[in-house]
């Protein structure tokens, strides 16, 4: 047989070729479906794990009860129910000085005699113009009368009778200007007496004999006594604005003094300023405090106890769970998604460790008992289990 007798080979077949073809970009797409899958898995695993990073670990606390308050216990400085520098009125020198410190004094009584010759002087003169006054008065009103008398008859003139009307007219008036010079004058000879102003005692004496003495307030310098009324005193405290609303007029008060142990004092409230003192918010509260024995000193420091008329609840916090920022006291509350609440509280009294809350809080909630200050609302935290105390 020859070469053509054999049987021809025949082509393979491109049916495989295609088939891998077309498999090729699916196992690619599968490839990248599963990478992109594993990339967001890891990538929500990243966001948890810096979400649990990011949480700020934090300390809880609760607020405690504290015992309701039927009083209001305030420092303060016992103060003259009127306190006032006494000036002289007219010039000249200190002849004499009748009262010294200590000296209980009752209004009107002589404390220093000034001696004032200029003074003296001008009120004799003043005087004596105020005579020539008045004489030149007399003789104006007879001479004006007199020429009155003969205007029906024609005998003068007209024109006369109205100069000497008009005469007497200007001598009424000299003469009431001369009485008001002397009277005026005669009350600067009354100020070379120097009385007290209201019952009191000397508190202070700043002046001695031959002293020249300036008239007018010109100074500390130119006092020449202070006195002071203590037979009743007063108190001024500043009640914090959460007690502000308990305070009225009558409200009774006692007083305490370190010099005077076991001792009480009672008081009244007197008024109060009717607003809250914007940087310290307090209310500005005056109790008035009989002083009939003097016990009381002015500028002793004192106890002060308001009674309320009820009961105010409180609660208790660590005094380092309050944040003092820029929007007032503030505490910082985890709630229940473990994210940061800040709430704005009203502070009662400090006592150190532990201060007061009088509202912003519930003893229910969860507080941070040592904040950091960059603690801010919604912001993640952690609570740390409570360490247990032997």
């Amino acid at each position: 047989m020859t070469d053509h007798a054999q049987k021809t080979p025949v082509a393979p077949s491109n049916g495989g070729g295609i088939k891998w073809f077309l498999l090729i970009p699916v196992v690619l797409c599968a490839g990248g479906a599963v990478s992109l899958f594993l990339r967001a898995q890891q990538s929500r695993e990243l966001n948890a794990g810096t979400k649990i990073l990011a949480a700020e670990p934090v300390a809880v606390t609760h607020a405690q009860q504290g015992a309701p308050d039927s009083e209001i216990n305030l420092p303060s400085t016992i103060q003259p129910y009127n306190d006032s520098p006494i000036f002289a009125r007219t010039s000249g020198y200190v002849a004499h000085w009748y009262a010294d410190i200590g000296t209980h004094v009752r209004q009107g009584q002589l404390l220093a005699v000034i001696e004032s010759p200029e003074v003296d002087q001008e009120l004799n003169q003043a005087r004596a113009t105020l005579d020539q006054n008045k004489a030149n008065l007399t003789l104006a009103g007879i001479t004006a009368k007199r020429y009155q008398d003969l205007s029906p008859t024609n005998a003068v003139p007209q024109q006369m009778v109205d100069q000497n009307n008009q005469n007497l007219s200007a001598m009424k008036a000299s003469t009431e200007a001369a009485q008001a010079n002397v009277n005026r004058l005669e009350q600067m000879q009354g100020f070379e007496k120097v009385v007290a102003p209201f019952d009191g005692v000397i508190t202070q004496r700043l002046t001695d004999i031959g002293n020249l003495i300036n008239a007018g307030n010109s100074g500390n310098g130119a006092q020449l006594f202070r006195i002071a009324k203590i037979n009743v005193v007063r108190v001024f405290v500043p009640v914090p604005e959460s007690y502000s609303d308990q305070i009225s007029d009558h409200l009774k008060a006692t007083l305490e003094l370190t010099s005077l142990p076991g001792q009480q004092f009672a008081g009244t409230v007197t008024r109060s300023s009717h607003s809250i003192t914007p940087g310290s918010h307090t209310l500005l509260t005056e109790i008035d405090i009989p002083n009939p024995t003097g016990k009381l000193l002015p500028g002793a420091y004192a106890d002060v106890h308001i009674h309320l008329a009820t009961q105010v609840p409180h609660l208790i916090v660590p005094t380092g769970a309050v944040l003092f920022q820029a929007a007032g006291p503030q505490v910082a509350v985890v709630d229940n998604k473990n994210q940061i609440q800040l709430h704005k509280v009203t502070l009662g009294r400090d006592f150190g460790n532990t201060m007061e809350v009088m509202s912003g809080i519930t003893d229910a909630d969860q507080i941070v008992s040592s904040p950091p200050d960059y603690l801010v609302n919604g912001m993640p935290v952690t609570v740390q289990p409570a360490v247990a105390t032997n």
